[in-house]
């Protein structure tokens, strides 16, 4: 137990809070059906990641390296470290936000957070982060507390959930390739099969790998469920606007009681916290990877220095932006997870033609459910992200 449930939870980061809660706020309970499908895609998503992890004992972009070269590994990683970029400076900006409810001041609550996530992986092992980072997943609990502290409506929201609507404006479907985008992010395919590679799971691991990977894409979406819900239930029916997921907890002071607020933002603080140190982590994974380097948290910095580096200069970045003044946090937010969907199909791809080459994997290649899940997101993921570009409206 602990890479899959630490990546699918951690995906709930302060992008995804943000994303969710405007989709309540924006939508209402009209996305709810989105979560059932996004759910399989992320089990058979992730499940493929586990299982070329313990097959090959490499992570994924050393994977992509060797099967298609050096240029297209490089091109990847430029892509992905931008998108990973946003995420990271959207995690402090959560951390920000969070700690400003209690009257903490970005210039403190960031480079304090900043310091405490370098240390906790820096001067950690594998076995001591995966602790910390479990005990973290925990406190996801307080937005499923949230859900029923406002006592919705569960007669419509499980019609709303089972009820698939689709709007063909281009404002819904940017919101829906957000969703999409926040729940089965790119970066989350390469923290994951490193992490198993890291934490030396092997074959005959791959059940409970399997296992790990499930509860931990069922969980995930339980919460991101119960964010849209509070939203949906409050700050859309008063038709209350907000731009961020610090707005959302101040806005439902008045609507749903002071527990109900406070519990939205510690639930921002913990998750912001949780990817701050998982997004930089990632980078340096696939970075390191894709360039051949040591990369492990189980290695001290004088053994990992390029590993370790580009983990630093990631936090560095992220919260150096956020001290910033007037930097525009909610276009960077959504922009993320935006951009976050409309990679997700090529890094599909590339998983998809290593997964079933029977030279890498043996018999553990994808069986035609598996195959027809994946290749249906990525399709998917490519026409909602073309017919968004064609459409010329203002993005925010």
């Amino acid at each position: 137990m602990g890479p899959g449930i630490i990546t699918s939870m951690v995906d709930n980061d302060a992008g995804g809070i943000t994303t969710y809660s405007l989709a309540g706020a924006e939508y209402g309970k009209t996305l709810l059906w989105s979560l059932i499908p996004i759910m399989l895609a992320l089990i058979v998503v992730q499940e493929m990641c586990a299982r070329m992890g313990v097959v090959t004992g490499k992570g994924l972009s050393d994977l992509i390296r060797e099967r298609f070269g050096a240029r297209i590994t490089f091109y990847l990683m430029i892509v992905l470290i931008l998108t990973n970029l946003g995420n990271a400076m959207s995690n402090f900006a959560g951390v920000a936000a969070s700690l400003e409810i209690f009257g903490i001041t970005k210039y403190i609550s960031v480079p304090l957070s900043a310091a405490f996530v370098w240390w906790l992986v820096v001067k950690g092992t594998y076995k001591s982060i995966e602790k910390a980072f479990l005990i973290a997943c925990f406190f996801y609990i307080s937005y499923i507390i949230s859900g029923f502290i406002i006592n919705p409506d569960w007669g419509d929201v499980a019609y709303r959930l089972t009820t698939p609507t689709l709007k063909m404006d281009p404002g819904f479907l940017t919101m829906l390739i957000g969703v999409v985008g926040t729940t089965i992010a790119p970066w989350m395919q390469f923290y994951l099969q490193s992490s198993i590679v890291d934490k030396g799971l092997k074959v005959g691991n791959y059940r409970y790998a399997r296992f790990d990977v499930i509860q931990g894409s069922i969980i995930v979406n339980v919460v991101a469920f119960f964010i849209i819900v509070v939203c949906a239930e409050t700050l859309f029916k008063e038709g209350i606007r907000i731009e961020t997921a610090k707005e959302a907890a101040l806005s439902l002071y008045p609507l749903a009681g002071k527990y109900c607020s406070w519990l939205f933002a510690f639930g921002l603080l913990n998750a912001s916290l949780f990817a701050a140190s998982i997004l930089p982590l990632s980078t340096a994974y696939f970075v390191c990877e894709g360039l051949g380097w040591e990369a492990s948290v189980d290695k001290k910095f004088i053994e990992a220095p390029q590993f370790y580096g580009v983990y630093s200069l990631m936090i560095l970045i992220g919260a150096g932006v956020i001290l910033l003044p007037n930097i525009p946090l909610i276009k960077i937010m959504l922009f993320s997870q935006v951009l976050n969907g409309m990679v997700l199909p090529l890094i599909l791809i590339f998983m998809l033609i290593l997964i079933n080459d029977k030279r890498l994997m043996g018999h553990y290649t994808n069986g035609p459910i598996f195959n027809a899940i994946a290749w249906a997101t990525s399709l998917l993921m490519i026409i909602l992200s073309i017919f968004l570009l064609a459409t010329p409206f203002k993005f925010f």
